[in-house]
């Protein structure tokens, strides 16, 4: 038989159904990112940011039950009876770091959300990831989680625009110090088509494939079944691979 279906692939290959299964979820989730790619700018934006906030959410309330009130080391603390507008401020700022579950999984889902959607929309306007896209990312989340948790009290305002300037600057600082930690050999020259189709369809994983067999960016235009095979790469990620070649025109041009 020419074709052999995913359970006889896994037994020929031990029979691993862990395996298996991170295999096929790996695949959707290159799937996903395909089609996420070939949407509009506001589509994408709008899944990115609700995926980012349930996680937000989901990592939220998970640190406002370890933070609640019966079994925190942090309580949240009480506002002094007739506490003045800057007590209160205070008293907010350790409310929304230090509140129960729904609080925090609030906060968080604003948060990473808007994080998530700006940085979408940001890497479509610049064409890639930089400093000024991260930290107006970064920028948007800080001003928002402020808004939200109430951190702003009595200046909502001027608050936001602190929370967010600090979370930009951090974020820069992160940024600038992860390019230094990351500075891309000069071969990588050779591979920026093909680095950049592999994070379009969620396949980074392969480039260190692609750099064995010497399928620089001049190749893509001549990749077939068989050469992406020899260089180990699997049935699935091949054939997103030679059909994101074969749909996208700037391929064409590589050579």
């Amino acid at each position: 038989m020419a074709s052999s279906s995913p359970a006889a692939v896994g037994q020929a290959r031990g029979g691993n159904p862990l395996e298996e299964w991170s295999g096929r979820v790996k695949a959707l989730e290159a799937g996903f990112r395909k089609w996420m790619a070939e949407q509009p700018t506001h589509i994408e934006a709008a899944v990115t940011t609700a995926v980012g906030a349930v996680q937000g959410a989901a990592l939220g309330g998970l640190m406002g039950t370890l933070t609640a009130d019966g079994g925190s080391p942090f309580p949240v603390p009480q506002p002094p009876p007739n506490a003045n507008p800057e007590a209160m401020a205070s008293f907010k700022q350790a409310q929304a770091l230090a509140g129960g579950p729904l609080v925090q999984a609030r906060n968080f889902a604003v948060m990473t959300g808007a994080n998530a959607g700006i940085s979408c929309v940001m890497r479509r306007i610049r064409g890639g990831e930089d400093i000024q896209g991260s930290m107006a990312a970064a920028f948007g989340s800080g001003a928002l989680f402020s808004i939200v948790s109430g951190m702003g009290t009595p200046n909502p305002v001027a608050n936001a625009i602190t929370t967010g300037a600090a979370f930009a600057i951090f974020q820069g600082g992160f940024f600038m110090i992860g390019q230094k930690f990351s500075k891309p050999q000069s071969e990588d020259l050779y591979y920026s088509r093909a680095r950049s189709m592999l994070q379009k369809l969620g396949l980074e994983k392969y480039e260190k494939n692609f750099k064995k067999g010497l399928l620089t960016d001049q190749t893509l235009p001549l990749l077939t079944d068989s050469a992406l095979r020899d260089v180990k790469i699997p049935p699935g990620p091949r054939l997103l691979i030679l059909d994101q070649i074969k749909r996208d025109p700037e391929f064409a041009k590589a050579g």
